[in-house]
């Protein structure tokens, strides 16, 4: 089945632990995408941004991370790794300073789909479709 959608690091983390924090649209999409049970894609370097959220203890989970991580790749989920074309995207993207921003945004590009995220850097660079 085909992805349509990438979920920005925080809103993986929003729906995961609090899904009230998703706008309307952003919870509409992702329950659209479970209903008709499409696949949402996740960055691998989401899982780096997640790892060390956790371990500074800004996650607040409940249970070890590693099982967070298990539900992740059971899920709906589906990890897409950084490729060297999403890597040499994310070069080209000079006006995203952070890494992993210019990872997922890289990643929405060479994969055509778009971005649910909430970061007005984004949102404002164009660079990307977002779901806002």
């Amino acid at each position: 089945m085909a992805i349509g959608l990438l979920l920005d690091t925080h809103i993986v983390v929003r729906w995961l632990k609090d899904p009230r924090k998703l706008s309307r649209e952003q919870a509409r999409v992702l329950e659209a995408a479970v209903r008709g049970m499409e696949p949402v894609a996740l960055s691998a370097i989401s899982l780096l941004e997640i790892a060390v959220l956790a371990s500074a203890g800004k996650l607040g989970l409940k249970a070890p991370l590693e099982e967070l991580f298990e539900d992740l790749e059971i899920a709906v989920f589906r990890i897409l790794p950084l490729t060297c074309q999403v890597a040499a995207e994310a070069a080209s993207l000079g006006s995203l300073r952070d890494p992993a921003d210019r990872a997922i945004v890289a990643t929405a590009r060479v994969e055509r789909l778009r971005l649910v995220t909430s970061d007005q850097r984004v949102i404002e660079s164009k660079l990307v479709p977002v779901v806002v």
